[in-house]
């Protein structure tokens, strides 16, 4: 397994993962939970797979990934129903900015394997990193995190994006160059959640 495919695959449990609590929070059923948990994991990715045109989707080449959110369905409701007191915005945050990162450096990568121009490659970065949770809000009818709390989010995304090529371009090793970028705009996120960063507010 490469770095990228694990990379990949903890960025979709973790998206999984925030789409569960976000469901749970609605009080939503057994369908409802693996919906919002598959186009929270999967939203971002296909998204740039269609404006990469990559063929077939990266989660329709990896059968694998949606069983697997299916699976984790089967079992999220009973368990977050139990630790349903600790279930708070806090929790959907410090997820939301892991998946965050692991997302957007995946979607640079991928970028890049497809040679695309450096400004594309970052922007391909963001919209992985970002595009999830926006459909995960909208089918739980409220206006996307990114877009309402007013603390830097896709900039944190941009910012990482940037740091991975900038680490590519000078030829720093790619394995340190992956989890640095990632780990930098997670702490990016929880940094500006915790002090109250705000943009233009």
């Amino acid at each position: 397994m490469s770095l990228i495919t694990l990379i990949e695959i903890l960025a979709i449990l973790v998206g999984a993962f925030s789409g569960f609590i976000e469901a749970r929070r609605k009080r939503m059923d057994l369908v409802g939970v693996f919906t919002v948990a598959f186009i929270t994991a999967f939203g971002g990715g296909t998204l740039r797979d269609i404006l990469l045109d990559h063929r077939p989707l990266f989660w329709v080449t990896h059968q694998e990934y949606a069983i697997l959110i299916f699976v984790m369905a089967l079992g999220a409701s009973p368990l977050i129903r139990t630790l349903r007191q600790i279930v708070s915005e806090r929790l959907i945050v410090i997820a939301d900015a892991i998946g965050l990162g692991l997302f957007t450096i995946a979607g640079v990568a991928s970028a890049l394997d497809a040679h695309m121009p450096l400004f594309i490659a970052s922007m391909m970065g963001v919209i992985t990193g970002i595009f999830g949770g926006v459909l995960r809000d909208i089918v739980c009818n409220e206006v996307p995190m990114v877009f309402r709390d007013g603390k830097p989010y896709a900039i944190c995304a941009f910012f990482g994006s940037w740091m991975f090529l900038i680490m590519r371009k000078l030829e720093l090793p790619h394995d340190f160059a992956l989890w640095s970028s990632a780990t930098m705009i997670t702490g990016l996120r929880l940094l500006s959640w915790k002090f109250d960063m705000r943009l233009g507010r």
